[in-house]
């Protein structure tokens, strides 16, 4: 039983920062790799950023130089550092794991950029 908890999420101001986490049971973390999406009412969930199981990172061009994706094996646990988050950042963030044996998606986590 693969169980992935988000947390962290929140409501922030323009340009302020949050962390979110994601923490893994019921597999071995570290050999997978791990990913954060996000979506909005109407809109196709998008890939915010990737992480391998040695640690390679992905962002999309939409974060890049904002977001910091992170992973602690000894935690079971990926994080999202997020900064100078803008309006535009507002979803539901997701974590995911995939593995050759299924894909396991978190419960989400608000996000919420508003002055």
């Amino acid at each position: 039983q693969v169980q992935l908890v988000e947390s962290g999420g929140g409501l922030v101001q323009p340009g302020g920062s949050l962390r979110l986490s994601c923490a893994a049971s019921g597999s071995i973390f570290s050999f997978y790799a791990m990913g954060w999406y996000r979506q909005t009412p109407g809109k196709q969930r998008e890939l915010v950023a990737r992480i391998s199981s040695l640690g390679a990172t992905n962002y999309a061009d939409s974060v890049k130089g904002r977001f910091t994706i992170s992973r602690d094996n000894a935690k079971n646990t990926v994080y999202l550092q997020m900064n100078s988050l803008e309006p535009e950042d507002t979803a539901v963030y997701y974590c995911k794991q995939d593995r050759p044996t299924g894909t396991t998606w978190g419960q989400g986590t608000q996000v919420t950029v508003s002055s």
